[in-house]
């Protein structure tokens, strides 16, 4: 996790007077998971926000986290295990198994 929190550190170096709002692409960010993580407590239909994308969206650095703002994961997914949130879409809740 230390390494991907790097890489968007970086990344925030490439942009510093960047706002968030600036960054921010409705195509990419929030993001549900198409597959389960078991090695990150995280399963399918998870919703995270994209902080990095690389290669024109071939992959991205996606964080999720839990309502009391705590990080959860940060990790490095390809395309085909995440996609955009649709309108029929609907927000669910679930309790994380203890670490």
């Amino acid at each position: 996790m230390e390494t991907a929190a790097q890489a968007v550190l970086d990344a925030r170096v490439q942009h510093p007077t960047a706002t968030l709002a600036d960054l921010y692409d409705p195509l990419t960010m929030p993001l549900a998971l198409t597959c389960d993580l078991p090695a990150h407590g995280l399963k399918r239909g998870d919703v995270g926000t994209a902080v990095l994308v690389h290669g024109n969206g071939s992959a991205f650095e996606v964080e999720f986290v839990g309502y009391d703002g705590r990080t959860v994961a940060l990790v490095t997914l390809e395309q085909d295990q995440v996609r955009q949130l649709q309108a029929g879409d609907i927000p669910h809740v679930r309790e994380l198994a203890a670490a």
